[in-house]
């Protein structure tokens, strides 16, 4: 079999294929050839050396993934051959609150699905949309529950209908937030860069659509839109968490989901108690989250934007493609 492997921080030029014999599962475990794997801000962030979990040196990069049951271990209940699967990034992240217990992850700390054979904890599988392509699928473990956990998982109601919700960007975990929200009957107030990708968003379902170069106040924008009320939800992918409060409701929702904006932002203390928010740490989010995702996915017939798919030897195409900011959707390697 053929497997990608890259050490962290050596970039695109520390990214090489390899061949090894076919791995055989053991207790527990099943092997999947892999169909299809799909890039996310997680993934440059592992190349350049600043993910914020460890990764192991000469890792098989990537955390999402999807693919077919090819064989199973000793004492495998779960799983059967021809199963069609993804994996949780975090595998032994069942349900409940995240701990350091559960800090392993897929091309990180554990290789990952860059690879045409995966061996997978069966606990860790997660079965496959029936309307879903192996490529959709691959876009699902890292930013589609991310969106999810970020709409759904505080634990007081999440998302509802009629509840107005912000999203930043055109990337993986806002569109998927974008279309998670419209299946919930939410408004959503979109923002981004530009005409064409605002033309885009409006045409994805985004209820209103703020240019925020030709409107750098944004936040004005959304108090504009709500009546001087505020979303009651905002996704914060960039990490400008001062704009979020101030465009969120008095006791609303901020989920910060990461900093691809580059640029740290300290928060003023008066800023939070102004706004009466609450602001959670979202990372990505549990099995039992990524099953009830996969059910919404399944009821509402929903698909992921796809921007392009390269081939599995065009992955460093792919990264480099990826990492230039041009798309809008995922970007797909095919197996």
């Amino acid at each position: 079999m053929r497997s990608y492997h890259l050490t962290s921080g050596a970039g695109l030029d520390g990214l090489e294929m390899r061949k090894h014999e076919d791995p055989v599962p053991g207790p527990g475990q099943v092997l999947v050839a892999v169909r299809a794997a799909s890039l996310s801000f997680r993934e440059l962030m592992v190349l350049r050396g600043d993910y914020v979990l460890p990764v192991k040196p000469d890792v098989v990069p990537i955390s999402d993934g999807a693919g077919e049951v090819v064989a199973i271990g000793p004492d495998v209940r779960a799983a059967r051959v021809g199963d069609r699967v993804t994996a949780t990034l975090f595998p032994s992240w069942q349900d409940g609150p995240f701990g350091v217990q559960h800090l392993p992850q897929l091309g990180g700390s554990l290789d990952g699905m860059l690879t045409e054979l995966a061996v997978l904890g069966e606990n860790a599988l997660v079965p496959i949309p029936e309307h879903l392509s192996y490529e959709e699928a691959a876009t699902l473990p890292c930013a589609a529950v991310t969106a999810w956990n970020a709409l759904t998982g505080d634990g007081d109601g999440g998302l509802r209908p009629g509840h107005a919700l912000v999203t930043q960007g055109s990337g993986g975990v806002s569109l998927f937030a974008l279309s998670f929200a419209k299946a919930l009957g939410a408004r959503v107030i979109a923002t981004t860069s530009g005409p064409a990708k605002a033309a885009r968003l409006s045409e994805l379902g985004a209820d209103e659509v703020i240019d925020y170069q030709a409107m750098p106040d944004w936040p004005a924008k959304v108090l504009e839109l709500t009546g001087g009320q505020g979303a009651d939800r905002v996704v914060d992918v960039a990490g400008l968490l001062e704009h979020s409060l101030r465009a969120v409701a008095m006791g609303g929702h901020v989920a910060c989901v990461g900093f691809v904006s580059g640029t740290a932002q300290p928060i003023d203390p008066r800023a939070l108690f102004a706004s009466g928010a609450t602001v959670r740490a979202v990372a990505v989010g549990s099995r039992a989250q990524f099953v009830a995702m996969n059910r919404a996915i399944a009821v509402n017939r929903l698909r992921p934007v796809i921007d392009r798919v390269f081939a599995f030897d065009e992955a460093l195409e792919a990264y480099r493609y990826y990492a230039s900011g041009k798309a809008l959707g995922k970007v797909v390697i095919r197996l």
